[in-house]
């Protein structure tokens, strides 16, 4: 276990600054007229987020009925805090040049900045969140700002993709609430009236009484409701679109970060079903769902013409996989599962780095019009390059780690599994080097800055946290501390 000190209460309390900073800079950022300082404004208050949640690893404020950190959470809470942080330096320079290009305007901005923190707030206050009604509105919560920011061009495709999101997600949501209270019946003759029958810390230490048909059916409702919001197949509809019309630091937190947060809440409600040995297997469906989403995306890679619609199905098939992984359970199956949540995390997010300065260079999204990258922009080309060939699975980048001791860990308990799992696997690496060598190679399009070339100190800003996530990936796959390999050990272990 990482740490188990108790904080004084206060401002010593690191969870005061990791929730308080994103929430207070919200309001903050939405009365703040100059658009340029909101930007670094906006990257201060995520330094001080991940900053704050850095001190988490070694010390831990003592649980409340509303807040907890466990040795699950906290590392979800400073993956999600330092994706925000980076995303926020690489937003500084892409909004700069949005606005340049008189894409969006100042109040647009405004509002931009705000709901960009809003929406941290609300993605670390569901991974926080010690009550599964305060866990449910934060992830409604997310669910609000994001709709509201993947509108923020106002094109008719923007607010399209923006209902449909909304409207499907909030259906998700919806039946996730009615899972939540089945929960709650289950939990209450045991636990009583309150609180105390919704706070997981109290609930998995007597969830082998709870009433196991309630549980079952429970679980049918989270499943449906929050694998909605993870976007597994088939209630994927609304995810490629959400990522194709925002702004791409948008995508990158939403592929990033709020899928991870969307399958922590179904993780948790698993361990409670897993808690009580007269409920169904939960393992079962997250297997199929995972290798349903594999394959699906896996087929639909082929046929994308938008560069951002692409890897919105990769999104989906590594949300399959890591659902895969958790599905089969088991320590290794789990460690696995832990590891491409990470892995998945920062590749993806520095794939949509790269492609929001492509599509700004380019001022196109449409795969055939983007060829020669490696040619026309040498260090995004290849950086790019790099993160896609990581996000295939190549080696000896972090996600070929994690994918092989998922193949593995099924092949040595389920052989039948690892069939369809490796083809599916295979089908989408296909697809994504055939779509990379079209546009990493061959002659580029003759007009290959249609925003105008930005200032060396511009470009700097927004490729920095692209390679700083692939150096991340790279070292992961090469060589995992072990204290990092001990805390995985330690969290599959009671993840069941």
């Amino acid at each position: 276990m990482i740490g188990n000190f108790t904080l004084l209460p206060g401002f010593e309390n690191p969870l005061l600054w990791i929730l308080g900073v994103p929430l207070g800079s919200a309001g903050f950022l939405a009365v703040l007229k100059d658009w340029r300082v909101a930007a670094w404004v906006n990257v201060l208050a995520s330094v001080v987020t991940f900053g704050s949640s850095l001190l988490l690893i070694t010390v831990r404020p003592e649980p409340t009925r509303l807040l907890f950190i466990d040795d699950f959470n906290v590392y979800l809470v400073v993956l999600t805090a330092f994706v925000g942080m980076t995303t926020a330096v690489f937003s500084a320079a892409y909004i700069a040049r949005e606005s340049e290009a008189q894409r969006l305007s100042d109040l647009h901005l405004r509002f931009y900045h705000s709901m960009y923190q809003a929406f941290l707030f609300t993605m670390l206050l569901a991974l926080t969140a010690n009550n599964t009604g305060v866990m449910w509105v934060a992830v409604e919560a997310a669910t609000l700002t994001t709709v509201l920011m993947v509108s923020l061009y106002r094109t008719r495709e923007a607010i399209e993709a923006a209902w449909k999101y909304f409207i499907l997600c909030s259906v998700g949501i919806g039946l996730a609430l009615f899972g939540t209270t089945l929960v709650y019946l289950a939990a209450q003759p045991v636990m009583g009236d309150g609180a105390d029958a919704m706070a997981w810390t109290l609930m998995i230490k007597r969830a082998h009484d709870f009433q196991p048909d309630l549980l079952n059916l429970a679980f049918v409702f989270v499943l449906v409701g929050y694998g909605t919001k993870v976007g597994l197949a088939p209630l994927h509809a609304w995810l490629p679109d959400a990522h194709a019309e925002g702004p791409t630091p948008i995508s990158a937190v939403l592929s990033g970060l709020l899928l991870n947060v969307a399958l922590y809440a179904l993780l948790r409600f698993k361990m409670v079903i897993a808690a009580n040995g007269n409920t169904l297997t939960p393992g079962p469906l997250l297997v199929v769902m995972g290798l349903s989403s594999l394959f699906l995306s896996a087929f639909m890679l082929y046929r994308r013409g938008d560069i951002k619609r692409l890897f919105a199905y990769s999104s989906i098939e590594h949300m399959g996989v890591i659902t895969f992984a958790f599905g089969m359970g088991g320590a290794l199956a789990n460690f696995a599962g832990l590891m491409h949540m990470t892995m998945h995390s920062l590749t993806k997010s520095a794939i949509f780095f790269a492609v929001g300065i492509i599509s700004q260079n380019l001022g196109t999204k449409r795969i055939a019009a983007i060829r020669g990258l490696t040619q026309s922009h040498p260090v995004l080309g290849w950086g790019f390059v790099l993160a896609v060939l990581a996000i295939a699975g190549l080696p000896p980048m972090g996600v070929f780690m994690s994918e092989f001791l998922v193949l593995s860990s099924t092949f040595a308990r389920q052989p039948l599994l690892a069939i369809p799992l490796a083809i599916g696997l295979l089908l989408a690496f296909a697809a994504l080097v055939a779509r990379l060598q079209s546009m990493a190679f061959g002659e580029p399009p003759p007009h290959s800055h249609a925003h105008g070339r930005a200032g060396p100190l511009s470009t700097a800003l927004a490729l920095t946290p692209l390679w700083v996530h692939m150096l991340l990936v790279l070292v992961a796959g090469l060589y995992l501390p072990k204290e990092l390999v001990a805390w995985f050990q330690h969290v599959a272990g009671f993840l069941g």
